[in-house]
């Protein structure tokens, strides 16, 4: 008997996908290569931002083993090669591309469920790969109709999210009703993977999931993409002159990444006496730029706005150091990985998540403390040689640890665990 019946029982073999002649008979291993991997994308995909980009590189590094992938996602977006994209149908009062929560995903996401059933019919996948916990709310209705596993890639708490947007505050009846909800679809899923040990404890401890049904599957990067490109050019594009030494971020503008932090301690280092330049590219702005002119800074700040993921290596070209001031402590924080691939030292908060990724190179600061921040970067912008040495170190253990051809293989075991036949 298969994980897949195991976990479905009677109901699967006599329920509405048998009758209706729809389930997906045919067997799934990956000696049947290629896999046929249905990923759902319960966002305005792609948009240049984190979560869409371990999407499209998990995707991407499938199909380079051979897989072939299919994402279904929002109508908002654009599609990038070589993953084929299917969207729902256009709604064009909704036009919100920035993370965060919405009341019309309640209705996005019944509309991706239509449309995720439509594209099992016809594509007839192994597997379904559901991101986030609204994919996992769209795909497992499916995937009980037709029969086949879903995987759940969890990327941190729903309700949590919630609360760091301002969508609601925690002692709410909002919050305890999402977390409720949360709760059950974190045991919805045939198998949940997540991006650090941190999001395994969580599911563990709140979500009461057994451990043989979760995994960690950390971000990954591409670090062909994302290399050495020249600094020269990188310093032209942003008109910087080569006599500073310039900090970069890199990834969304809003309080929960900590952008109210960076400037703080950008004004810091200022009266510290550091002369440099403080590139940050994302959106939305959401006033920063008026904060930094508020603060006195804007001399020292350079807003690029939202930067094209494949433009993104060739602008982190251009930094001496970058920095990553999340508060988050379980969320992922993909972006460090494009700044070690770029082989940039990095300065981030003091965080079991910041830890698994830039181990003993990193360079780390008493978790929301802008003045430990600006400390940090003035001592590694002081002593320019070690700041070269941790670089190169963390540009191998990106190649080393971190790469996409990595982590494909760790996915591909994940798959096999739950797509083969077990006595």
């Amino acid at each position: 008997m298969s994980r897949n019946d195991k976990l479905h029982g009677q109901g699967a073999s006599a329920g509405l996908g048998e009758e209706a002649g729809s389930k997906i008979s045919a067997p799934c291993t990956l000696s049947n290569n290629p896999l046929k991997i249905l990923m759902i994308a319960p966002t305005p995909y792609f948009s240049d931002r984190g979560c869409h980009v371990r999407i499209f590189e998990e995707a991407r590094a499938l199909v380079a083993r051979g897989h072939q992938v299919r994402i279904v996602t929002y109508h908002l977006g654009r599609d990038l090669e070589p993953v084929p994209t299917e969207r729902i149908f256009c709604l064009p009062w909704y036009k919100k591309h920035e993370a965060g929560p919405s009341w019309h995903k309640v209705y996005l996401d019944l509309f991706l469920m239509l449309k995720v059933f439509g594209v099992t019919r016809r594509y007839k996948p192994c597997l379904i790969h559901a991101h986030l916990h609204e994919g996992v709310l769209a795909g497992w209705p499916v995937s009980r109709i037709f029969g086949i596993p879903i995987l759940f890639d969890y990327q941190g708490s729903l309700s949590g999210e919630s609360v760091n947007h301002g969508f609601f505050k925690s002692d709410s009846l909002l919050y305890k009703l999402f977390r409720w909800i949360e709760y059950r679809i974190n045991r919805l899923a045939d198998f949940i993977v997540t991006s650090s040990s941190c999001g395994v404890k969580e599911l563990k401890d709140s979500g009461k999931i057994r451990a043989d049904k979760v995994a960690v599957f950390p971000d990954g990067v591409d670090t062909n993409v994302f290399r050495h490109y020249s600094r020269l050019e990188a310093l032209d594009r942003l008109g910087i002159d080569d006599n500073y030494p310039v900090i970069m971020y890199l990834g969304l503008l809003n309080h929960y990444q900590g952008i109210d932090l960076l400037l703080e301690s950008a004004k810091l280092l200022i009266h510290q006496g550091r002369s440099f330049r403080m590139v940050i590219m994302g959106y939305p702005e959401q006033g920063y730029r008026q904060k930094a002119e508020q603060l006195n800074i804007s001399s020292f700040v350079i807003f690029t706005g939202k930067i094209d993921y494949a433009d993104a290596p060739k602008f982190l070209a251009a930094g001496d150091l970058a920095v990553s001031p999340k508060i988050s402590d379980t969320e992922a924080n993909g972006k460090l990985l494009n700044y070690i691939s770029c082989g940039l030292p990095v300065v981030a908060f003091d965080t079991p998540v910041n830890r698994e990724i830039l181990g003993d190179d990193g360079i780390y600061a008493e978790p929301g403390n802008a003045l430990d921040l600006a400390t940090k970067m003035s001592d590694m912008l002081c002593n320019r040689e070690d700041t070269r040495q941790r670089g190169r170190r963390l540009r191998r253990r990106a190649v080393e640890m971190h790469g996409w051809d990595i982590r494909v293989t760790e996915l591909e075991s994940i798959y096999q665990q739950m797509l083969t036949v077990e006595k």
